[in-house]
Parts: C-alpha cells; sequence; structure tokens
C-alpha cells in the first residue's frame, strides 16, 4: 500500500506534530539529545504518525523493538518478551515493548506491566486512539509521559500528497492534478493514512479507465464522503454532548443546533439528546421560564411518537427554545443546600403542628393542633413554621431576578416580609 511504501525514514520526512517532532519538538529533543530511552504513551486519532514516529524513536535508540498489537496479544506475548528483554538488557541492548492500541488491554494485562515498566526492566511505547485518562489505569498512566498528537492540517496533508503522487506518477506514468490532492486534502479529518489510501485508489481507477490524468471532475463525491468522527462510549461522545449543553446552557442557539445535528448524523441515539435537553431545561433554565421543561418534555414525547426525520424537529424546537430561555439554576442550587442539609442533620422530627391526625389517638397527641390553613388568608398565606424547629432560618432556594422567576421572587420577598 502507498501509505505504507512512504511511511517516513527521517525525522524531516515526518510530516505534522511539529510540537514534537520539529527542530524545537519536545519529544524529538528527549530522544535525540538524551538517547536515553523511557516509557510514554503517544495519543492521538487515526492517520496522524503514531506507528511511524515509534518507528523513528526505536532506530534513533538503536533499540530491539518487540512490536504487539493489543488487539490480538494477550499477556503471552508480553511474557515472551519480557523473557527476552532481561537477556537484551544484560548484554547492553535496550529492550522496547511497543503495544499498538494499548486501550485494548484490560485492567489485568495493563497491570501486568506495572512492576517491569516501574523497574525499568522494559520500556514500555503504547499507542492509543482514546482518552488515556479513561482508557489506561491510573497506576501504569503515572508511569507514563503522555504525548498527544493532533490531526494533520490541509497544509501538511498536501506536503504527504504531494510525495505520493510523485510516487504513483512515476511508477504508474499518470499526471495528477493539484487540485485533486486539495480535494483529497480537504476530506480526510486530518488523517495522512486515510489520503494516502484514497489517492491510491483514485489512481488505480483512473489507469484502469485507460485514463493518463487525473483531475476533479472525474472524482466521485462519493469517495471524498468520510463518516463524522464519533464514538458512542468514547471521549469524542463525551466531547459533543459537553459542548452541545454548554452552548444551550450559554444561550447560543447557533453551536446548540450545529453540535446537536453533529451528534444526530453520526449515529447518536436522539432519544439520548432529548434527555440532555430535559436536564438542561431543569437545570439551567429551570423557574427562570417553567414553560422550557414543558417544552423539552414534551420534544421528548414527540421523538418516541414520530422517529427520524420527523422527531428531529421536535427536537431542534425544544434545544432551541432552551438556548434562547433566561437562566437560572436556583432549582438545581436549592436541591444541593437540601440534600446537605439532611445529611448534616439527620431525621429531624415534623413539627407537630404539620402532622395529620388520622387516628384518635394522633389528635390526642396533639398532630395537626394549631395548623393554619392557607386558603383561609389572604393571597393564600399566613406566617407559619414549615421547617423542622432546628433549622427553621434555612433558606434552600435563593431566586433569581430573571425571566419569569423574577415574579416567583417577587411574591416570596412579600411572605418573607411577613414572618
Amino acid at each position: 500500500m502507498l501509505a505504507e511504501q512512504l511511511r517516513p525514514k527521517t525525522w524531516e520526512e515526518f510530516a505534522g506534530q511539529e510540537h514534537l517532532v520539529g527542530e524545537r519538538g519536545i519529544l524529538r529533543k528527549l530522544i535525540v539529545q538524551r538517547k536515553k530511552p523511557f516509557s510514554f504513551l503517544l495519543w492521538g486519532p487515526p492517520g496522524t504518525g503514531k506507528t511511524t514516529l515509534v518507528k523513528l524513536i526505536g532506530k534513533e535508540l538503536k533499540a530491539e523493538l518487540f512490536s504487539i498489537s493489543a488487539v490480538d496479544a494477550g499477556l503471552k506475548e508480553v511474557k515472551s518478551f519480557i523473557a527476552s528483554a532481561r537477556k537484551i538488557k544484560a548484554l547492553g541492548g535496550v529492550p522496547v515493548l511497543f503495544i499498538d492500541e494499548i486501550h485494548r488491554f484490560n485492567k489485568a494485562q495493563q497491570s501486568f506491566l506495572l512492576p517491569y515498566v516501574e523497574k525499568e526492566e522494559v520500556y514500555l511505547i503504547g499507542t492509543t486512539t482514546e482518552n488515556p485518562s479513561f482508557e489506561v489505569i491510573s497506576p501504569l498512566l503515572s508511569r507514563l509521559k503522555v504525548f498527544q498528537l493532533f490531526p494533520l492540517t490541509e497544509g501538511e496533508l498536501l506536503k504527504v500528497l504531494k510525495r505520493g503522487a510523485e510516487h504513483l506518477e512515476k511508477r504508474l506514468g499518470i499526471k495528477i492534478k493539484e487540485e485533486v490532492l486539495s480535494l483529497i486534502a480537504s476530506s480526510v479529518d486530518g488523517d495522512a493514512r486515510k489520503a494516502l489510501n484514497l489517492l491510491e485508489l483514485m489512481v488505480e481507477c483512473a489507469v484502469a479507465e485507460g485514463k493518463r490524468e487525473v483531475n476533479k471532475d472525474e472524482i466521485s463525491k462519493e469517495l471524498l464522503k468520510s463518516p463524522l468522527k464519533y464514538d458512542k462510549d468514547g471521549e469524542e461522545h463525551y466531547n459533543l454532548i459537553s459542548a452541545f449543553h454548554k452552548s444551550m446552557r450559554g444561550s447560543d442557539p447557533d453551536a446548540t443546533i450545529y453540535w446537536m445535528v453533529r451528534m444526530l448524523e453520526a449515529g447518536e441515539d436522539p432519544l439520548y439528546i432529548a434527555r440532555r435537553i430535559v436536564i438542561c431545561a431543569a437545570e439551567d433554565v429551570g423557574l427562570a421560564d417553567p414553560m422550557a421543561l414543558v417544552v423539552a418534555t414534551s420534544a421528548y414525547q414527540a421523538y418516541e411518537v414520530l422517529g427520524s426525520p420527523e422527531g428531529e424537529i421536535a427536537l431542534a424546537e425544544a434545544a432551541i427554545y432552551v438556548a434562547c430561555a433566561p437562566k437560572s439554576n436556583s432549582a438545581y442550587k436549592a436541591l444541593k443546600l437540601a440534600k446537605e442539609e439532611v445529611k448534616n442533620s439527620g431525621s429531624l422530627p415534623v413539627p407537630m403542628h404539620l402532622r395529620n391526625p388520622v387516628t384518635r389517638l394522633m389528635k390526642k397527641l396533639g398532630c395537626g393542633k394549631g395548623y393554619k390553613y392557607p386558603h383561609d388568608y389572604p393571597e393564600g398565606f399566613v406566617k407559619q413554621l414549615y421547617l423542622p424547629e432546628e433549622i427553621k432560618h434555612k433558606i434552600f432556594y435563593h431566586f433569581s431576578d430573571r425571566g419569569a422567576e423574577k415574579q416567583i421572587g417577587d411574591r416570596l420577598l412579600r411572605f418573607r416580609r411577613k414572618i
């Protein structure tokens, strides 16, 4: 494959990740200047150069590089390497265990590596596309330096693609227009491997049809389509739902609808999105606009009835409504304060006048005695103790002056002045 044939063999050929491998890149400095191995983790999306970087480092250190994939390897392979590593180190060599997709190892497999990494009996280099904070156990992660790789820019991809085009032109005698390279660079989400694979496929199709040139007019739009990056159980799931919720909370309807569509197009469960709208309506809009919760729950029910695509209109309406609504988290804060109080003060007794005298004995004991029925008084309010005696002066609900809650607050202030 073209991507394998063009794999960089020197630091200078490596494209992207300047913060790591450029002339002042931290990882390059650590490897080239120190000439001393250490254990670390490379974290980044596919096609950003993780495996290539590992091979460059192994070459620079003149290391005995033992490579395994966590997808199809296990403790048997790791134990075999460790046995060999001791012999290599005894002879002055540098034993490096390279585990691709290390997040695929379970906790027991990751734990097995701990003592060997800690004592530097082996040097571990792991690569992962998943956030190591979630996928690598804390004891192992604390013993590894983590370097993050990022998707390549279009300019960096163009450099990679030009090398690929030159290679293919020389090999197959076909001309590839630069406009084709630009189209590919803009359609692969920063993935160099995908870019080279796509270029190779286009050229092979052109050759099969007897063409001597590839230009943008002959490129199928279907070939350029890429699925949106998303993993329902991974970091991108949490990144997008966080952006969605914070956009609603921040009253930005444009960002709100954008992140919602990103999730829908990537295959997220629409009812999961609906639940987040309900949560935001309750937590962040609250009493500033009580209708937000009604709209949000109605949208949830509407989607259950309609499904996609019609039900998505209801979700869009609810998300935009919640984003545009005035905001107050007073109910959320009141709930937290009350929970803290219950935790601290325990099961305080209910005041006697609030107890319902359902039996003669209870009435005889004073249950319900002195209770004042609010509807018998002006405004449906009368001064009366409702909290336990021990916390009678506690205030849990602190209203805001935003939206509908301002009216609630004005009414409460009038009542509190009478108490």
